[in-house]
């Protein structure tokens, strides 16, 4: 396997770690970002292989500058990984106005900021792999997670699109739907943000299902470090796929959203299909 230099958000603890860890463990460069570099330096320890980087994703110009400096220490970026997000939890109507805009500030805009930042440099080198860690529910709606899903469904539009532009230039795209996997994304005040509003009719609800998010954390069955392993097999592909499936719980989940899908075109394919102007 020959060595690429990463790009990594996210990396100062959770999955990013793991993921981070994988390719340095294979030998690949890795360029490791988060708000505080020190943090990913604590995380992953010193390494003639890593680079920590500062990086705001929500700042436009701060993903420039980082990506510049990847390309200084590294010569290039050959994988980006869009890791780094949070998820906002609560029923619609108890999630506020300006806690919907931070979930897609951060897990959507951040995304493309980075990626809008990096695709230049991939475009010059007429090769590169774009990897963003979406969500189960990027694919298939949950409870209490209409904010989250929402910003994970608009990566998984994003990148199926983007696919088309970049895939002339010799860029791949691969679209990562994790289940879940022990990371810190449940740890409340880290990554999980309950509802600031509150409406008697989900009083109840709320409670209820806050408890139950707060009794999965640590507990989850996903290996984050197999994933890991399995992205940095992923990215030595000729062909990397340009969706990965990661995890049981979550292969489970999308088979049955594709039969569904399949089940409701068909409940009204001849109503559906008399919408042309010619049928009468």
């Amino acid at each position: 396997m020959s060595s690429n230099v990463w790009f990594i958000t996210g990396a100062a603890r959770g999955m990013g770690v793991d993921l981070a860890t994988a390719a340095l463990s294979a030998g690949h460069r890795v360029v490791a970002t988060a708000r505080d570099a020190a943090k990913v330096t604590t995380a992953l320890g010193e390494h003639d292989n890593l680079l920590a980087l500062s990086l705001d994703i929500t700042d436009p110009a701060a993903s420039i500058i980082a990506a510049e400096a990847a390309t200084e220490r590294f010569g290039s970026i050959d994988v980006l990984v869009n890791n780094a997000g949070n998820f906002y939890a609560g029923y619609f109507e108890e999630i506020s106005d300006q806690q919907i805009r931070k979930q897609m500030e951060t897990n959507f805009f951040g995304p493309l900021n980075v990626t809008r930042a990096i695709l230049p440099i991939m475009r010059t080198q007429r090769a590169g792999h774009v990897i963003t860690i979406t969500s189960a529910a990027g694919i298939i709606g949950q409870e209490f997670c209409a904010a989250y899903a929402a910003s994970k469904f608009a990566l998984e539009g994003w990148m199926e699109s983007l696919q088309y532009d970049v895939a002339p230039y010799g860029i791949h795209t691969t679209i990562v739907e994790p289940g879940f996997f022990r990371t810190e994304l449940l740890v409340e005040g880290a990554s999980s943000i309950w509802p600031e509003l509150s409406i008697p009719d989900y009083a109840d609800r709320t409670e209820k299902t806050i408890t139950a998010w707060k009794s999965m954390n640590g507990k989850q069955g996903g290996d984050p470090a197999k994933l890991g392993a399995a992205l940095v097999t992923i990215s030595a592909l000729d062909t990397p796929p340009l969706r990965f499936v990661a995890g049981a719980d979550v292969v489970d989940g999308v088979e049955h959203k594709a039969h569904l899908l399949l089940s409701q075109v068909k409940a009204h394919r001849e109503l559906s299909s008399l919408m042309n102007i010619d049928n009468d």
